[in-house]
């Protein structure tokens, strides 16, 4: 019989001239890197300066005009408050007010033969469940809410010249309505803010 011998498997090469391993190689390019941040950093100073455009050094202040008031003419802006006046805060104020839980709780406690806190004529009560800077979040509480079998509004607001989206429920006719929908929200994982409104 003769032996049959085909081609020698090739083997892999494993010669004397190993590779440089990969982690060498990750370490090299950290300390590289590392290196040109530095340069960076030291060529452009301490990295304090402001970007964008700088105020001109030699520039002259304006000449004083002679609508300036003089030092002896009567100072009447000194009769107003030198600060900016926001009235948002003063009409928000008048306007709602947050039923503290306490007094939703007393109301709830209530005897059944008594009528529960109706609000009086020009007044409504709210719950706001979310107030958010983007509508997409707003929608989706209105949506979960609309899961729960709870019917919800989004108002939007301009705040400081932010716009908010606020979500909320009702009106509802008297606080035990109120307390039941806080109740059933907050079984949910949602908090709530029962709101009195002046609707004017």
């Amino acid at each position: 019989m003769s032996n049959r011998r085909g081609k020698p498997k090739s083997q892999a090469r494993r010669g004397s001239d190993r590779s440089v391993p990969g982690w060498i190689w990750l370490l090299a390019g950290l300390l590289l890197g590392l290196a040109a941040s530095a340069y960076v950093l030291m060529r452009e100073g301490s990295g304090d300066r402001p970007a964008g455009p700088q105020p001109d050094p030699r520039a002259q202040p304006a000449a004083p005009s002679e609508a300036a008031p003089s030092a002896n003419a009567p100072a009447v802006a000194d009769e107003e408050p030198k600060r900016q006046r926001y009235d948002f805060y003063t009409l928000l104020r008048d306007r709602e007010t947050a039923i503290p839980d306490n007094e939703l709780a007393a109301s709830v406690k209530q005897d059944a033969a008594q009528p529960a806190a109706q609000p009086s004529a020009g007044e409504r009560f709210l719950l706001q469940a979310g107030a958010f800077r983007s509508a997409n979040d707003a929608d989706a509480l209105k949506a979960r809410l609309a899961l729960l079998g709870l019917i919800a509004q989004v108002q939007s607001d301009s705040i400081d010249g932010n716009v908010w989206y606020r979500v909320r429920l009702g009106p509802f006719a008297d606080l035990r309505e109120v307390e039941s929908a806080k109740q059933q929200l907050s079984s949910n994982g949602i908090a709530a803010m029962a709101v009195r409104e002046k609707t004017q």
